[in-house]
């Protein structure tokens, strides 16, 4: 979907706002990863790199079906996986008692 704006200050705003929708959508999805990881047995289990590929397939066709980058949408997603993972690692650790949190 393109959008058109007249003005710099008007892309910037608009971009302002999708931002503060992306933030409250991630919020939204860090919940939910939080409440997954004591459901997981192990690192191996955080990690999970079968359902990284599934996610990452299912963004590309979101992406080709909107209109976006497929690779671009693909480069944002391993990011903020790995963020997530990363996340999710402490997290799993804090709630079982795991192994040792992940390095920084």
């Amino acid at each position: 979907m393109e959008e058109t704006a007249a003005t710099l200050a008007e892309i910037r705003s608009r971009i302002d706002e999708l931002d503060r929708e992306l933030v409250g959508l991630l919020a939204r999805r860090e919940a939910l990863v939080r409440q997954a990881a004591p459901l997981k047995s192990d690192a191996q289990a955080v990690r999970a790199p079968d359902r990284v590929a599934q996610v990452v397939a299912r963004v590309r066709s979101l992406a080709s079906e909107a209109g976006a980058d497929p690779d671009l949408v693909e480069r944002i997603y391993r990011g903020m996986i790995e963020a997530f993972i990363g996340m999710e690692t402490d997290e799993h650790h804090r709630v079982t008692g795991g192994s040792a949190p992940r390095t920084r």
